[in-house]
């Protein structure tokens, strides 16, 4: 059975002792399924995301960790449970959502300027032949300034380092202003300086009451980045705070036969049909860092520091 180790279905951040009244969720699912043609790809999630609060979706290729995504937004069919985006469907909440896909080379083909892409995310909002004017100039420049591109905003989209143009297609999730943000294996390819720029920028959103759900086959962004973690393996195998939650038993149920990098060290998951799970650790460099995780928890130190992060 797919476990929750939050107090509430997902959270974990509002005491219950307090009588201030919690924010409704930003997310809402209870035994939501997703799939295409009729059939289920992704089963049995249920979680809740509330204002401030992010969400690593990990797994292994081929778990739904897109098709589930794709759900959120109402573009992969939902097929049973319950969802809520801001308490609608999600059709009825696009405009609140910002989703950064997968990595895509269309943009680099085209004579297009790093504003002119961000540019599009207005489209939704301004029209597509609508000119900007001088509010969604201000707009554009400010959400590349959020993204620490601000001083390219009129190079060639094509002429930036992948990583400059993830950062770019991020900023055109932002400029609608989004509640939520959607974020696809953001973090793919990026070298180090771009990486711990993308993380700066979620910690940012954060603190200002943005909602993040990102997929991602790195554990260490849960640590890094994000207050709960859902472990996905076509169905939900676990949900709930980063600590609590992202402990050797789960990994070793959603990755199975899987050798997965942490740092410096490589932890090898087993779990066996009938339920015998075994890990084993190892650290080709020496680095002292990544012992002792046996069958506990990958707590906040366990998981390596950014020092140690693999590229």
């Amino acid at each position: 059975m797919p476990q929750q180790t939050s107090a509430r279905a997902g959270g974990s951040a509002h005491e219950e002792a307090t009588n201030i009244a919690a924010p409704d969720p930003t997310l809402l699912l209870r035994d939501a399924s997703f799939g295409y043609a009729g059939k289920a790809a992704v089963t049995g999630v249920t979680a809740a995301l509330y204002p401030g609060e992010a969400v690593a979706l990990i797994g292994p290729n081929g778990s739904g960790k897109s098709t589930l995504l794709g759900g959120l937004t109402g573009t992969v069919e939902q097929l049973g449970g319950e969802l809520r985006v801001f308490g609608s469907e999600p059709r009825e909440a696009l405009s609140r959502i910002g989703l950064l896909p997968q990595a895509d080379t269309r943009e680099t083909e085209l004579p297009v300027t790093a504003k002119q892409v961000v540019a599009m995310g207005l489209y939704r909002e301004l029209g597509v032949l609508k000119p900007l004017g001088r509010d969604g100039r201000q707009r554009v420049q400010r959400a590349l300034s959020q993204v620490g591109l601000g001083e390219h905003a009129g190079r060639l989209f094509g002429d930036l380092s992948g990583g400059q143009q993830q950062r770019v297609i991020l900023a055109r999730a932002l400029v609608a202003n989004p509640r939520l943000l959607l974020l696809d294996e953001p973090f793919n390819g990026l070298d180090r300086p771009n990486r711990l720029a993308l993380l700066a920028v979620l910690r940012e959103l954060r603190k200002t009451g943005v909602s993040v759900v990102v997929s991602t086959h790195d554990l260490e962004i849960a640590r890094e980045a994000c207050s709960h973690v859902l472990l996905l393996d076509r169905e939900m195998i676990a949900f709930g705070e980063v600590a609590k939650t992202l402990t050797s038993e789960n990994v070793a149920k959603t990755f199975h036969d899987t050798t997965v990098t942490i740092g410096n060290a490589q932890l090898t998951t087993r779990h066996e049909r009938a339920g015998h799970q075994h890990t084993d650790l190892g650290d080709e460099s020496g680095d002292p860092r990544g012992r002792g995780l046996g069958n506990n928890s990958f707590g906040n130190n366990s998981l390596g520091d950014e020092s140690g992060a693999a590229q």
